[in-house]
Order: C-alpha cells, then structure tokens, then sequence
C-alpha cells in the first residue's frame, strides 16, 4: 500500500527519461574523446551529430512536459516545485561557472539546465490551457523562424532563442523553439491522463523490464546522473590519454 501523501511513480516515463540521460551521456562521452584526440569529428557541423542532439534534447524535453502534466495531475504542491525548481537553478549555475573555468571563451550562459528552469515555469502558466497548448507550441517552433532580430545575439538575450546567428557556446538551449517541444510533452501528458493513463501509469512490460527498471532507476535521479557523468567522463578520458601517452 503507498503510503498516505507520496506520489505514485510512473515507471514507463522514468525509464523513458533514463533513456534521454543515458543517450546524452553517449554522445558527451563521444564528444570528450573527440576533445581528446581519440576520434575526429565535426559536433558542430556534422548532421550525425546535431541531429542526434536535436533528438536527445527533444526526447528529454518532451519527458519534462509529461512529468508537469503528472506533477500538477498529482496535485503536486508549490513547496516542493519551487526546491526543485531551485534545485536545478543552483546546478544550472555550477554548469556555468565550470564551463567558464574549462572555456572561457565559449562557456555556457544558458544551456540545457538553463533553459529547462525558464521553461519549467512557462509551463505551469500555460498548464489551464490544455487543448491550446498544441498550438502555443507550433507557435514557440515557428518564432525563431518568422521574428530572428540581431537584438537577440548578444549572451544577455540569447536565451529568447530569436537570434540571427547561432552564439559560440558548449551548450545552448534557448526558450523558443524549445519551449514548443516541452508544451506539447505537456499536451500529450495531459491527454494521455485523462484517455490512456495506463500508456504511463502501467507497469513496464515483462519483456523490457531487465533494461527499463535500470532506465526507470536512473530516470528518477536525472539531475544527479547530468552533474555527475560529465566529469566522470572526462575524468575516465583523461586518465586513458595519460596512461597512452605514458606507455612505449
């Protein structure tokens, strides 16, 4: 029996989100031995790398969507919102002064955590909206397209996401078009609870159980997963590179 006052855990959603993490640890890991010299590859240009980028943001995104429209379908409270939302603010600002210390000259200003805490509020103003959220997230996919103004290039209102140019950054991840991806995680999330909720509140399926549960495991510790496999990975890599270099 759940005890009185705890949250029903979705286990399909967690191991949907561990699946994003552990995709995102991929390609980081990709990435570090890139930065390394273990493998030379083009992340910023190669359409095997963008777009696996695109597709991880989205997926993870669209997980942040789906897990407000469970919060707020669970009644979750404004108390633990808001330790949450700080929680992943104070990370979002570690991010930045680690990426500053590590590249100076194209640290992070608004990344993924960045922008997942702006777009975490959106989305609970935009909540009472339900079946407009499909359209209000059309309309945050096609502003960077129809309204880009230089106004928006600069570091202190790059976040909008209107720029003319992409901004020489590790990671960015603006309000719009991304916005547009976590509302309609949020219109499916609301429409699947109330027409389908046993797509997110059943148990795994036995066959997938081996490879969820661990997936569902780490979903639930995704901000601890995302500060921690970053320096890990680079530690791991490095140490390969000394010990390479070291031997005859």
């Amino acid at each position: 029996m759940r005890a009185a006052g705890s949250a029903e855990r979705f286990e399909r959603l967690d191991a949907l989100r561990g699946a994003a993490i552990v995709w995102m640890a991929g390609f980081h890991f990709c990435f570090d031995l890139n930065q390394a010299g273990f493998i030379s590859q083009n992340f910023y240009e190669d359409p095997l790398w963008t777009t696996q980028r695109s597709a991880i943001v989205s997926l993870f995104l669209v997980c942040v969507g789906l897990s407000q429209a469970v919060a707020l379908d669970q009644g979750q409270g404004s108390a633990r919102f808001w330790k949450r939302w700080a929680q992943l603010v104070g990370c979002a600002l570690l991010v930045s002064a680690g990426s500053w210390l590590m590249f100076p000259r194209s640290y992070i200003s608004f990344g993924v955590l960045h922008g997942v805490a702006l777009i975490l509020l959106a989305l609970r103003l935009a909540a009472p909206a339900r079946g407009w959220l499909w359209p209000l997230g059309a309309l945050a996919l096609l502003l960077p397209l129809l309204l880009p103004h230089p106004f928006f290039d600069s570091r202190a209102t790059n976040w909008v996401g209107l720029i003319t140019h992409k901004p020489v950054t590790e990671d960015y991840l603006p309000l719009l078009p991304w916005l547009g991806v976590a509302l309609w995680g949020l219109a499916a999330g609301q429409w699947v609870l109330r027409q389908r909720r046993g797509w997110l509140a059943d148990a795994l399926p036995a066959g997938l159980r081996v490879v969820g549960r661990p997936l569902a495991w780490l979903g639930r510790r995704s901000l601890l997963f995302y500060m921690a496999h970053q320096p890990v990975l680079i530690a791991l890599v490095m140490a390969a590179a000394w010990v390479l270099h070291r031997s005859p």
